[in-house]
C-alpha cells in the first residue's frame, strides 16, 4: 500500500492541473446527479417491525378510517382572553385550508370537537331527566291502571253477588209455580240482562287494563334499555372526561389534521406546507403553533456554531503551520470531500429513505477526518522539504508513509461505520454508511488532491524563513529517560478514578427520541409543547392508540357494551388520565382507544404504561381481550428500545474488530488489550457526560439545555462506532511510535516517552481540530444534532488528552517489556502491516530526513522485520 500510495503521490504532483481538474469534474457530477435525482429528507425514524408497526399495519388492514396519525396544531389567544366567534371562525378556516394537502386526510378543529363532547354531556344530563320523567309518567300510569282494577274487582265483586241472588230468586219463583212465577221469571229475566251487560263492560275494561298494562311494561323495558345506554354512554363520558380540545379557560384550541399514514411515513413536504402555512397565519390575535409530530424540520448543514467550529480549525492550523496557505490546504481538501460526498450520496434520497440527521452526520465526519487526513500529509511534506528534500520526491514519500497512515485509520472508522448495518436498522445503517463515504472521499482527497495542491504551491508552503534555512534542521531532543513509576501509577490511578466518576451519571441513562421540550425555547414546537402541557396536561403531548382485539366479532348492539368494558379496564392503570374510544372496525372485531398518559411522551410513566397495557387482557363473555399500542409516544419507545438491545451486539462486535485489528498492528497482546480498555473507559466518560448535561441538566445554561430529557436513542450506537475509530487513530500514532522506539533499541519504558514526544503535536492538533469542529454542532438549531455534537466532542477529548496521552503511556511504562509480548508462533504467521511506510523509507533514503521530522511527523511503524529481536544489531538511533 506505501509504494502504491507513493506512486500516486508522485502522479499528483506531476500531473497536479489534471487531479485538480478531475476531482472538480466529480464535484460538478455529483452537483448534477444531486439535482437531477435528490428525494426527500424525513424528519423521522422509523424501524420496520416493531410493535407499534404491528398495529399500525393491523389498522390499516382491518380498521382504515383509525389509521393514520395525527397532527397537532395549537392555537392560543395573545391577549389572554377566550376566543371571540371570528377568532374561531378564522381558526376553522385555516384548518380548512390544509384539506387539499397531499397526505392529509381531514381535519378536525378544537371548537367543532368540543362542542360535539359537550354536547354529548349535555345530552347525558338531559336523556337521564326524560328517563327521570318518563318513570314519572309510568309510575303514575301504573297507579291510575291499579286504581281501575281495583275498581273492576270491586264492580265483578258486585255483579258476583248480584247474580247470586238473582239465581236465588229464580229458584224460589221456580218453586213457587203459577201466574206469580211467571211474572217473576219475566223480571228476574231482565235483571239478568242488566247483569249480563254488566259483566260484558267489565270483561271490556279487562281488556283494556291488560292492553295498558301491556303498554307500561314495554314502555318501562324500553326505558330500562335507553338508560342502560345512556348510562353506557355516561360511563364512556366519564371516562374522557379529562381530554379536552379547548381548554377550561378558552385560550387555547387543539387543532388536529389526520394523515392518510403514520406520522413517520407522511412526506416532509407535506409537514413543511402545514408547517410554513402555520408560520404566515395570519388570525387576528391568536398565534399559530406546530406541534413536533409536524414541525420537525430538516436541520441545516452548516450554521453559525458550526461555522465557528471550522473558524477554530483554522487557527489551530494556522498556529501549528504558521502560514495562511499552508492552513488552507486541509480546510479546502476537506470542504471538497464532504461537498462531494454529500451530493453523493443525497442523490440516492430518491431511493432510499434518508433522515434529517444522516447528511449532517456525514458532514460532521468528512469534515473533521477530512482536515486532520490532510494535515498528516502536509505536516510530513513540510519537514521533508525542511530537511532538504525535493519537492515531488517528499509529496511522494509524504503520501506514501502518512497517507499509509491516513488510508489505515481511515479504513478502521469505515469499517466501524459500515459494521452499523448488522444492528439491522435499516435507518442507522444507513447513517454508517453516508459517514463511511464521507470517510472514504476524505481518505481519497488527501492521498490525491492534497498532493496536487502541494505540487502546485510548491516552496511556497514553507514560510520565507523557513525556506531559508533548508537543510538546517538543527537536532532534535528527544527523551532519554523514562517517566517515574510513582507517576504512572498516580497517573493511571487519578486518571481511572477521573474517568469512573465521570462515567457514573451513564448507569442512570434513558434513551429516547427529541421531544417538543427539547427544541429551541423560540421554536413553534416548543410552544406549542409548553402550551399543551400547561393548559390540556402532560399526557396531551403524546397521547397513545390503544387497538383491543376482540376474541369474536360482536353485533353492533353489543359494541358500546365491549367499549365501556375495555375501556375501564384500561383506565385502571394508575398513569391513564383518560380514555376516548374512536370506534370499531367494519368487522367489529377491533376496537380503537386513544388513551391520555398522565405523564409526556418521554416520562418513565408513560414508558412504563405502554409495557403495562401491551400486557394487560380483559376478560369477557366472548373470550379474552388483547391490547396493542401504537401512536408516537409508542413508536418513540419502540425505537429506544429495539436500539438498546442492539447496543451490546453491536459493542461486542467493535471491541472485538479493535482488538484483532491491533494485535495486527502492534504485533502484542497487551498493547491492544490496554487500548481496548482505555476505549471503553472513553465512551462511558463521554456517556456519562451525555447523560449529565442533556438528561440531568447539569450545565444546561452552558448547552442550551433548558428541558433535560433522555439522550437521543441512536446516539450512543453512533458515538460507539466513529470514537472506536478516532480512538485507534490516536492509538496509532502514538504506540506506534513507542515500538518503533523499542525496535530501534530504546528501553521498552524510555521508548515510552519517546513515542509520546514524537506523536503528540499530531494528535494534539488533530485532536482539538475534531473537537472545533464536532463541538460547532453543539449549538446547532437542532435538538437531535446538540447531543451528537458534544458526545463526540467530548468523547474526542476524553481519549486523545487522558486516555492515549496520559493512561496509555502509564500503562505502557509499568507494563514495560511485557507490552510488546507475542507468542512466537503467532508472531510468524501475521502479516507485517507496515503502517506508515517504514520500507518506504528505507528505499528512498534522503540526507536528512530521518532526524527532522520528530517533532512534527506521525508515528511509524518498525523498521525492523516482525520478528527480530529488536535489541540486537540497532544502535539507539531513534525516528519519530
Amino acid at each position: 500500500m506505501a509504494g502504491l500510495l507513493y506512486r500516486l503521490g508522485r502522479f499528483s504532483a506531476r500531473r497536479h492541473w489534471l487531479v485538480i481538474i478531475a476531482w472538480i469534474v466529480i464535484m460538478g457530477i455529483a452537483g448534477l446527479t444531486f439535482s437531477l435525482f435528490q428525494g426527500s429528507i424525513s424528519s423521522s425514524i422509523t424501524i420496520p417491525n416493531t410493535k407499534t408497526s404491528q398495529v399500525q399495519d393491523e389498522l390499516a388492514d382491518k380498521f382504515p378510517s383509525a389509521n393514520g396519525g395525527n397532527g397537532t396544531i395549537v392555537f392560543q389567544t395573545t391577549d389572554g382572553k377566550a376566543f371571540t366567534d371570528t377568532q374561531k371562525a378564522d381558526v376553522k378556516s385555516f384548518l380548512d385550508g390544509l384539506k387539499d394537502l397531499d397526505g392529509v386526510k381531514g381535519v378536525r378543529d378544537g371548537f367543532t370537537t368540543q362542542d360535539q363532547l359537550d354536547e354529548q354531556r349535555q345530552k347525558i344530563t338531559d336523556g337521564r331527566k326524560q328517563i327521570e320523567d318518563g318513570r314519572a309518567q309510568i309510575t303514575s300510569g301504573q297507579q291510575q291502571l291499579d286504581q281501575q282494577k281495583a275498581q273492576l274487582e270491586s264492580g265483578k265483586q258486585q255483579i258476583a253477588t248480584a247474580q247470586q241472588e238473582l239465581d236465588a230468586k229464580e229458584a224460589q219463583a221456580a218453586a213457587a209455580g203459577g201466574a206469580a212465577a211467571t211474572a217473576a221469571q219475566a223480571q228476574l229475566a231482565q235483571a239478568q240482562a242488566q247483569i249480563d251487560a254488566q259483566q260484558q263492560q267489565i270483561t271490556a275494561g279487562e281488556q283494556q287494563i291488560t292492553q295498558a298494562q301491556q303498554q307500561i311494561d314495554e314502555n318501562t323495558k324500553k326505558l330500562d334499555t335507553s338508560e342502560q345506554e345512556l348510562e353506557q354512554g355516561s360511563d364512556l363520558l366519564d371516562l374522557s372526561k379529562d381530554i379536552r380540545f379547548v381548554s377550561s379557560n378558552g385560550q387555547s384550541s387543539i387543532g388536529t389534521v389526520q394523515f392518510t399514514k403514520s406520522t413517520y411515513e407522511v412526506p416532509q413536504e407535506t409537514k413543511q406546507a402545514i408547517s410554513d402555512k402555520a408560520e404566515s397565519a395570519k388570525i387576528d390575535g391568536v398565534a399559530v403553533y406546530v406541534s413536533n409530530d409536524i414541525a420537525q424540520g430538516v436541520p441545516s448543514i452548516l450554521g453559525p456554531g458550526e461555522i465557528v467550529g471550522v473558524i477554530i480549525a483554522a487557527l489551530v492550523l494556522f498556529l501549528m503551520l504558521r502560514t495562511i496557505i499552508g492552513a488552507a490546504i486541509p480546510l479546502l481538501s476537506a470542504v471538497l470531500g464532504v461537498g462531494i460526498a454529500s451530493l453523493a450520496s443525497l442523490s440516492f434520497s430518491s431511493l432510499v429513505e434518508f433522515i434529517s440527521v444522516t447528511p449532517v452526520l456525514g458532514v460532521m465526519l468528512g469534515l473533521a477526518v477530512g482536515i486532520d487526513y490532510s494535515l498528516f500529509i502536509l505536516n510530513r511534506h513540510r519537514t521533508q522539504l525542511k530537511a532538504g528534500m525535493d519537492v515531488h520526491e517528499s509529496i511522494g514519500l509524504a503520501n506514501g508513509t502518512s497517507g499509509n497512515a491516513v488510508v489505515f485509520a481511515g479504513t478502521t472508522v469505515i469499517v466501524a461505520l459500515l459494521a452499523l448495518n448488522i444492528t439491522g436498522i435499516p435507518f442507522l445503517g444507513l447513517m454508517g454508511t453516508v459517514g463511511a463515504v464521507a470517510v472514504l472521499f476524505a481518505i481519497l482527497i488527501a492521498t490525491s488532491f492534497t498532493p496536487a495542491l502541494l505540487s502546485l504551491l510548491g516552496m511556497r508552503i514553507l514560510r520565507r524563513k523557513e525556506r531559508q534555512r533548508i537543510g538546517n534542521t538543527g537536532s532534535i531532543r528527544v527523551p532519554n529517560k523514562p517517566m517515574s513509576t510513582w507517576r504512572a501509577v498516580v497517573t493511571l490511578v487519578a486518571g481511572v478514578l477521573v474517568l469512573g466518576v465521570v462515567a457514573i451519571p451513564a448507569t442512570q441513562m434513558r434513551l429516547g427520541l427529541p421531544s417538543g421540550a427539547s427544541e429551541s425555547v423560540d421554536s413553534s414546537q416548543y410552544k406549542a409543547y409548553k402550551a399543551l402541557d400547561r393548559d390540556f396536561g402532560a399526557g396531551q403531548n403524546g397521547p397513545l392508540l390503544v387497538v383491543a382485539d376482540l376474541p369474536k366479532s360482536v353485533s353492533e348492539d353489543d359494541v358500546t357494551a365491549r367499549e365501556v368494558t375495555i375501556g375501564q379496564a384500561i383506565a385502571k392503570n394508575s398513569d391513564v388520565q383518560a380514555v376516548l374510544p374512536i370506534g370499531a372496525s367494519k368487522d367489529r372485531d377491533i376496537i380503537a382507544f386513544q388513551v391520555k398518559p398522565a405523564g409526556g411522551p418521554d416520562s418513565i410513566s408513560t414508558e412504563r404504561l405502554v409495557t403495562d397495557l401491551r400486557e394487560q387482557t380483559v376478560s369477557t363473555d366472548d373470550g379474552t381481550v388483547t391490547l396493542g399500542v401504537a401512536g408516537n409516544a409508542s413508536a418513540n419507545i419502540d425505537v429506544s428500545e429495539k436500539l438498546s438491545n442492539v447496543l451490546p451486539l453491536y459493542l461486542a462486535v467493535v471491541v472485538g474488530l479493535s482488538l484483532i485489528i491491533l494485535i495486527v498492528v502492534f504485533r502484542s497482546f497487551l498493547v491492544p488489550i490496554t487500548a481496548t480498555a482505555g476505549f471503553i473507559l472513553s465512551v462511558l466518560a463521554s456517556f456519562g457526560g451525555l447523560t449529565a448535561i442533556y438528561q440531568f441538566g447539569w450545565l444546561g445554561s452552558v448547552f442550551g439545555v433548558h428541558d433535560p430529557a433522555p439522550i437521543l436513542s441512536f446516539l450512543p450506537i453512533i458515538e460507539i462506532g466513529i470514537l472506536f475509530g478516532l480512538a485507534m487513530d490516536y492509538q496509532l500514532f502514538l504506540v506506534s511510535g513507542m515500538r518503533e522506539a523499542y525496535a530501534h533499541g530504546a528501553s521498552a519504558k524510555v521508548a515510552v516517552q519517546r513515542g509520546l514526544h514524537a506523536g503528540r503535536a499530531v494528535v494534539t492538533a488533530a485532536a482539538i481540530i475534531m473537537i472545533s469542529v464536532f463541538a460547532g454542532f453543539i449549538f446547532s438549531d437542532s435538538s437531535t444534532i446538540k447531543p451528537i455534537g458534544f458526545g463526540l466532542a467530548f468523547g474526542v477529548l476524553i481519549d486523545a488528552f487522558v486516555v492515549r496521552m496520559l493512561l496509555i503511556p502509564a500503562v505502557m511504562h509499568l507494563l514495560g517489556k511485557s507490552a510488546w509480548w507475542i507468542p512466537k508462533w503467532l508472531d510468524r504467521i501475521l502479516p507485517d502491516v507496515d503502517v506508515e511506510g517504514a520500507s518506504l523509507e528505507r528505499s528512498h533514503p534522503t540526507d536528512g530526513r530521518g532526524h527532522g521530522d520528530a517533532e512534527h511527523r506521525g508515528s511509524h511503524a518498525a523498521d525492523v522485520a516482525p520478528d527480530a529481536n529488536p535489541h540486537e544489531g540497532h544502535t539507539p538511533t531513534h525516528r519519530a
